[in-house]
């Protein structure tokens, strides 16, 4: 099996994004090498709008208004949206119900009960913004590419005066970005460095509400157009000032050296030394019976560790990571049109944001993989696919390769349809 993968040698999309560098500029104040080298997954990092090359703001990804309007005009339903009070969550019950006629479902946004609740003092958190508002659905494919990571984006809005959350960390980075109003943000140092996502810090609440005491390590009010970058496990709370708060939260769900050790570890199952059965009668409460098996098969752990192979890793991964991060939005009618009338004339180019790879098997037949699922082709069709692929728009008629226009129109009709592609 022969790889044959995008120039950069890692699958993902083959020419850079313009988009993805000023996606990443417009939340740090620093150069990108800089930024990885000393905050990435280390030490927060403080961004004002003056220093950012934006500093218009974050008011084009998403307004007050453009919160109201989700809130009363688009049939918002759970789990798109949370609620907030003293610091714990408001039952969805308390602010959902039917629609009216044709639209019954019963867990439907009610603007009435949401003035209700954030007059009183609610925070409101619409979540997952980056797969229902267009311009955060573009930032986020742009950003997550500049950081080859999945992530998502949440608003708070939050009333003058109120905080929705007690101190608490994530476990995964964030960049805060400002959008309207002021928020006084208290940063304190991990309990708990580097948590996984099974180590929420519920489980360690007396140590981070004691922590939370002691003098903060940031301690900022944030203005329009502010960034701030916090590392997974970084203690944080943040009340509004004088007038109502909103702000995005991006939530990036970076991959760990311990999915390394997951994936390993899933993959020894092929090893029939640690496949085996203890001993017939082993008492494993008794410390004493299991130390020989634990040290055999430690043993047997090392050995097969040592054989581990890069790529059997990496596919795994790549299953895990792929699904997390989807590309391009495309327009189902628009592409079923596009299909209806391709020839040799139409040019095409690959779906923006689409991760793949092409895997060459034996002499006969090629395999694209993408996020979701692989599509096979013959061999012969590996010059073109590669050509289809690159990022460059591409008329049919001119595809290497393939002996005809026909069997080109063949090709680029089934990428068409696989939404590979999409028309220039």
């Amino acid at each position: 099996m022969t790889h044959l993968d995008p120039p950069d040698g890692h699958g993902r999309p083959a020419v850079p994004s313009a988009g993805a560098a000023a996606a990443l500029a417009r939340c740090v104040s620093v150069e990108p090498a800089k930024f990885a080298a000393a905050h990435w997954g280390h030490t927060p990092l403080l961004s004002r709008a003056a220093e950012l090359p934006d500093p218009a703001g974050f008011t084009d990804l998403l307004s007050p208004a453009d919160a109201d309007e989700l809130l009363s005009r688009r049939g918002l339903r759970t789990p798109f949206l949370r609620v907030a009070k003293d610091g714990q969550l408001v039952a969805a019950a308390r602010w959902t119900g039917g629609g009216g006629a044709g639209a019954e479902i019963g867990d439907q946004v009610l603007d009435e009960r949401i003035l209700e609740q954030y007059a009183s003092g609610a925070t409101l958190v619409l979540q997952g913004l980056h797969r229902i508002w267009p311009p955060l659905v573009d930032f986020a494919r742009d950003l997550g590419l500049a950081l080859n990571q999945p992530l998502q984006v949440n608003a708070y809005l939050t009333p003058a005066g109120s905080q929705g959350f007690a101190t608490h960390y994530d476990t995964h980075d964030v960049f805060v970005l400002q959008v309207d109003g002021r928020k006084h943000w208290r940063i304190h140092p991990p309990v708990l460095p580097d948590p996984l996502e099974k180590q929420p810090w519920g489980g360690r609440a007396d140590e981070v509400g004691a922590t939370a005491q002691g003098p903060a390590a940031l301690d900022v009010v944030l203005a329009p157009g502010d960034a701030l970058y916090l590392p997974r496990g970084w203690l944080h709370s943040a009340q509004a000032q004088e007038a109502s708060s909103l702000h995005l939260t991006v939530g990036i769900r970076a991959l760990t050296r311990y999915a390394l050790v997951e994936e390993l570890l899933a993959l020894a199952s092929e090893d029939q030394r640690l496949r085996a059965s203890l001993p017939f009668g082993t008492d494993v409460a008794d410390p004493d019976a299991i130390e020989p098996e634990l040290t055999e098969t430690v043993e047997a752990l090392r050995d097969w560790l040592l054989r581990a192979h890069p790529g059997a890793v990496a596919a795994r991964l790549r299953q895990r990571a792929w699904p997390a991060s989807r590309p391009a939005p495309i327009r189902p009618l628009a592409q079923a049109d596009a299909l209806a009338t391709l020839d040799a004339d139409t040019r095409v180019t690959v779906r923006a944001g689409l991760r793949w790879q092409l895997v060459l098997y034996g002499s006969d037949s090629v395999a694209l993989r993408l996020f979701d699922r692989t599509i096979t082709l013959p061999a012969e069709c590996e010059p073109a696919a590669r050509a289809l692929l690159s990022g460059v728009t591409t008329r049919v008629g001119d595809l290497p390769g393939l002996p005809d226009d026909a069997d080109r129109v063949t090709l680029t009709r089934r990428l068409l349809r696989e939404a590979v592609l999409v028309p220039a």
